[in-house]
């Protein structure tokens, strides 16, 4: 096969304990996922049929032992952290019974659902897309991968960020207002899921603004924390925290 143009990198995330690497095929994103956040974000809480929205393959960084480095994005000035518990998916399905969901269950990581916050909320009051604000390049670090069959699967764990050694997000991943198999049952409904498919969960509360020189460490009880530095990037315009 000859392709007209070079073909696109591959992407891929590392897994705890193995040499084989997850491929990365597409990134769901539930939104608004935690009561607390929901309502920090100016929206009501409740138990509404969850959203979703998508990144790039190419938004997923792997975060190894020694951390990584992301470079601040042009065109904003606000740019946020988001710590969510990311899903990997084994095999594919659809119309999955919520009660079978976790079968399809790969493992489970630690990831940062990177958000050019003042860009996201301009679309969202003009009543336009998100793409901007959340689905760029490298918004998605993601640590290695425990599978389901070495750490079980998780329904409730300690998950936090700390920016700089100071506590930003706190909070509990069993208080997922939609849970993994829930979520998993309701996307496969609209989507036929494929093995590589990856689904960040939510944040909690505490989302707040990084700057170039910051530093973020992720927690989730059970799984490989992340470190994420944040570096100056090249801009083409825009305002700069």
């Amino acid at each position: 096969m000859k392709y007209a143009v070079p073909p696109p990198p591959s992407y891929t995330l590392m897994i705890a304990g193995s040499d084989e690497i997850f491929p990365v095929n597409r990134v769901f994103c539930v939104g608004r996922n935690y009561a607390a956040h929901a309502r920090e974000m100016g929206k009501d809480p409740d138990r509404e049929p969850p959203f979703f929205f998508m990144k790039p393959a190419c938004a997923v960084v792997s975060v190894g032992a020694q951390g990584v480095d992301i470079p601040y994005p042009p065109m904003t000035g606000n740019f946020h952290h988001e710590i969510e518990l990311v899903v990997t998916i084994g095999k594919g399905g659809k119309n999955i019974p919520e009660a079978q969901a976790l079968e399809y269950v790969h493992g489970y990581a630690v990831g940062l659902d990177m958000t050019r916050r003042d860009l996201q909320l301009d679309a969202r009051d003009k009543g336009r897309p998100w793409e901007f604000g959340k689905s760029f390049a490298g918004s998605a670090p993601i640590g290695s991968v425990h599978t389901a069959a070495s750490v079980g699967h998780l329904s409730s764990a300690s998950i936090s960020l700390t920016v700089n050694d100071q506590p930003r997000q706190s909070s509990d991943i069993s208080k997922l207002i939609w849970s993994v198999a829930e979520s998993i049952a309701y996307l496969s409904r609209y989507e036929t899921l494929e093995p590589g498919d990856i689904i960040m969960t939510g944040t909690p509360e505490g989302v707040n603004a990084v700057v170039a020189g910051d530093v973020m460490r992720g927690h989730i009880d059970g799984l490989s924390d992340i470190t994420v530095r944040v570096v100056e990037g090249k801009h083409d315009g825009g305002a700069h925290g």
